[in-house]
């Protein structure tokens, strides 16, 4: 029997009758059987839109986790289960569309294959993202819920609402990354992992895949353990940037991170009564986490991670797992691994002072070349300047010649007005005389100026006097009118006082 889904569509009535596919209205808050998944059996608040739809993922006549599906970003918004068991091996990936979704009007009440909705669902994708979107792309159908999680047999985990696009080496990152915080960090922690609500979400960017589904701008997974007097609630988020390390944080810094700053848990999971003991376990198994990712990135693989712990499968399809090892292999295996982690903790540290070692004299080489750019700077700086005054110099050479010409020439005139004084004094000329005869066209020529002065000034005094005698005039007869008024107020105001 396939999966099928119980849709929560906003804005639409209750219709009876759909045992396994009833719609209900955005005001009824939940998922109906799905709340289950949620702890205290309430849905996180705050996350209401017209493009939301809730979704009950079922499988074999049983609820396996709850979805919020955007229909305007095709992606789902978070994807809610209870604690993970191991998963089933062999099962077939078939990704699976949900026909309400398009079709409000389908009858079809399971999930079915991309190819035989396509000619019994009306509109299929125009508002969930299908696997031919993927086709042709970088991008893979990364699920929030990964199947290694999952414990169904039936493959409720493959449905194309539980995904969204994520590169191939990301989508390997991020499915290791949940494995090992599920086997080493969170389910130890928490009992035996029965009161343990999981919420794995995506924010979507500004990018698409093919203009139609929206690429995630980093996933996240909040963890909220409901054990009386032992509880615990912790957040991590991801970005999809290549070789970014998962990072933990609480679960109200988680919710400022997200949009509507909505609240994931009912009264923050019993933040009063949360061990706090636990929480300091859980961030030492996540920091060796967060190592192991490091280590790896410095090592160039980003490919190869792997949980030391994890006994769930992490690549898409799964695979059966080999046959169990020998007594003697893990005898050998037990005895190898103290020296093993000797070797890795040598080869941590000595990447590690491999890698401040290039730091430090990269900043060596940084400072020096600085350095060594302040003086060449400096350097160039005089040269220049140099060039420039020198540049100056030469170009006023030119006319410090044509001054030294000027001054000659004038010198020799000098000379030549001393020879012809000595001259007219020998032959008997009066030399005022002629120095007036040569000095009448200058004289002449500079009293044009003084004299065209001295006609301008006569025209303007003679046009001010004529301004003068208008605006007199107008002024007195202004003063004659204003006064004959004056006069012939008052004797109005003196013969009739009544009227005034």
């Amino acid at each position: 029997m396939g999966p099928a889904r119980c849709l929560v569509l906003g804005g639409l009535l209750a219709l009876a009758g759909l045992l396994e596919g009833r719609l209900v209205s955005e005001q009824e808050a939940g998922f109906g059987e799905c709340d289950r998944f949620f702890y205290a059996g309430t849905p996180p608040a705050g996350l209401a839109a017209a493009a939301h739809v809730k979704i009950c993922q079922r499988s074999e006549g049983a609820e396996r986790f709850a979805t919020l599906y955007s229909t305007r970003d095709r992606i789902p918004v978070y994807s809610a289960f209870r604690a993970a068991r191991p998963a089933p091996l062999g099962a077939e990936q078939r990704w699976l569309v949900e026909p309400q979704i398009d079709d409000s009007n389908s009858s079809l009440e399971e999930v079915m294959d991309e190819a035989d909705a396509i000619s019994s669902v009306n509109n299929l994708g125009s508002k969930q993202a299908l696997h031919a979107d993927y086709l042709g792309s970088d991008y893979q159908t990364g699920q929030l819920y990964p199947f290694s999680l999952s414990s169904d047999p039936d493959t409720a985990t493959f449905t194309l609402t539980n995904a969204a696009p994520m590169t191939l080496s990301f989508q390997k990152r991020w499915y290791v990354n949940l494995n090992s915080l599920m086997d080493r960090a969170l389910s130890p922690q928490c009992g035996d992992g029965e009161e343990l609500y999981i919420i794995a979400g995506a924010v979507p960017s500004d990018l698409k895949v093919k203009d139609k589904v929206t690429i995630p701008e980093f996933v996240w997974l909040a963890a909220c353990c409901a054990v009386p007097g032992g509880g615990w609630a912790m957040g991590f988020v991801k970005h999809t940037r290549d070789r970014e390390v998962i990072e933990d944080v609480m679960v109200k810094e988680l919710e400022k991170l997200l949009p509507f700053t909505p609240q994931l848990f009912q009264n923050n999971c019993g933040e009063s009564e949360q061990d706090t003991e636990k929480m300091k376990k859980i961030l030492e198994m996540v920091n060796q986490v967060q190592d192991e990712e490091r280590r790896v990135d410095s090592e160039g693989d980003s490919g190869t991670l792997s949980s030391t712990r994890s006994t769930r499968s992490t690549l898409l399809p799964p695979e059966a797992s080999g046959e169990r090892s020998s007594l003697l292999r893990k005898l050998l295996g037990f005895t190898a691994t103290p020296f093993i982690k000797l070797c890795q903790l040598i080869y941590f540290l000595a990447v590690r002072i491999l890698k401040y070692l290039v730091y430090f004299l990269w900043y060596v080489t940084k400072q020096v070349t600085r350095g060594l750019e302040s003086c060449l700077y400096r350097l160039g700086s005089a040269t220049i300047s140099y060039f420039l005054t020198i540049g100056e110099e030469l170009a006023s050479i030119p006319w410090k010649v044509l001054k030294v010409m000027v001054r000659i020439t004038r010198a020799i005139l000098r000379i030549l007005c001393c020879l012809l004084k000595v001259v007219c004094r020998i032959v008997g000329i009066p030399v005022r005389v002629l120095v007036d005869v040569a000095t009448f066209p200058v004289y002449t020529i500079g009293a044009v100026p003084i004299v065209c002065r001295d006609i301008a000034m006569g025209l303007g005094g003679i046009i001010s006097l004529f301004f003068d005698t208008a605006f007199g005039t107008m002024g007195g007869l202004f003063q004659v009118i204003f006064t004959v008024g004056k006069q012939i107020g008052y004797k109005i105001t003196f013969d009739n006082p009544g009227d005034l």
